[in-house]
């Protein structure tokens, strides 16, 4: 009797896995719309108007040093141990794997590669954008300041903007980005956006950056994400560009595995005289076709009663015709 195996909860996931859905149609691409346009400006003017406060040594300057002179880190040392592991969720390295492991498991169900690109046009933004700003203008962090009241730029310092609160913005952003719904989009929007808060004031709180520092890091993120509907059209062609040379590779693989034809041996013209000399010409792997020898053909197979006796003297039994009688008795029987 025949009996079914019980399926594991690992056999259930994997055929759970084999049931892939097909590429999404309806991907909602988000547009440069007028909206966008508008925040990008505002955004963009904020981030002018912070680099220009810093450098006049402002009133943000003096916020800053007022901050740095208050050590939040000795007014609440009861948070520095968990804020530490907090802020980890703004180290690029960290972060970046995180979420690369989503969008790649993402990637591959939905057979589409433009998670995984944005991911990695925004991150190449972010460093270019944000690297450029942090050497070119050098600023040194409170830990290291030199002179009370100055804004320290021009240095050999590279806080300013702060790179773990733009790379926060920017990581966690881009799941909110590629949300599919707009519901999902507003619920990721207000989550990243209290996890990328909470790592520019954790940093101000351990005392590694200016507050200015981190309002420069946040406006740097958000100018990132809101310029992405910008590379759509880049991002698309470079998956269709990945796609052609993938389906390219696999022909060749294909075309290499194939067996080779097997042609049909070509005709040769006899000449005359040459008699049976064409099967010398035959390839090795064709069935070739020999003509009967004679004495197979010339006559058909005899029946078993009309061949020749297997002896000189005949069969061994002789004819029933033949048999001699059993000899009478020369005694005559006594009778009773």
């Amino acid at each position: 009797m025949r009996t079914e195996r019980n399926l594991t909860r690992l056999d259930r996931v994997f055929a759970r896995l084999d049931r892939e859905p097909e590429r999404p149609t309806d991907l909602v691409v988000p547009r440069m719309s007028p909206h966008r346009i508008v925040l990008l400006g505002s955004t963009l003017v904020f981030y002018v108007l912070t680099i220009v406060a810093v450098i006049n040594t402002s009133w943000l300057v003096r916020l800053d040093w007022q901050i740095m002179f208050l050590r939040p880190y000795q007014q609440w040392p009861e948070l520095h141990a968990s804020l530490d592991y907090f802020v980890v969720l703004g180290q690029r390295g960290p972060t970046a794997v995180m979420v690369a492991a989503w969008l790649l498991w993402r990637s591959w169900r939905q057979h589409t590669l433009r998670p995984l690109l944005v991911l990695g046009v925004s991150l190449l933004l972010l460093n270019v954008t944000v690297g450029a700003a942090k050497l070119s203008m050098g600023r040194l962090g409170p830990h290291y300041a030199t002179t009370i009241g100055s804004n320290e730029m021009w240095q050999t310092g590279d806080i300013f903007p702060s790179g773990h609160t733009a790379n926060a913005v920017v990581t966690w952003g881009i799941l909110a980005y590629l949300a599919s719904t707009p519901l999902t989009r507003r619920y990721l929007s207000a989550v990243s956006a209290v996890v990328a808060l909470g790592v520019g004031l954790t940093t101000v709180y351990l005392g590694t950056h200016w507050l200015s520092d981190v309002l420069l890091g946040w406006a740097a993120g958000v100018l990132i994400l809101l310029t992405l509907p910008w590379f759509e059209p880049l991002i698309d062609r470079t998956e269709a560009a990945i796609f052609r040379l993938r389906d390219r590779v696999r022909a060749q693989r294909a075309a290499g595995r194939a067996p080779a034809p097997v042609c049909a041996p070509a005709l040769v013209p006899q000449r005359p005289g040459a008699g049976d000399s064409t099967l010398a010409h035959e390839p090795v792997a064709t069935v070739r076709t020999y003509r009967h020898t004679t004495h197979l053909t010339q006559h058909a197979h005899a029946v078993r009663s009309e061949r020749a006796p297997a002896t000189q003297a005949g069969s061994r039994r002789p004819p029933q015709a033949e048999r001699v009688a059993r000899a009478t008795p020369t005694h005559p029987v006594a009778g009773g």
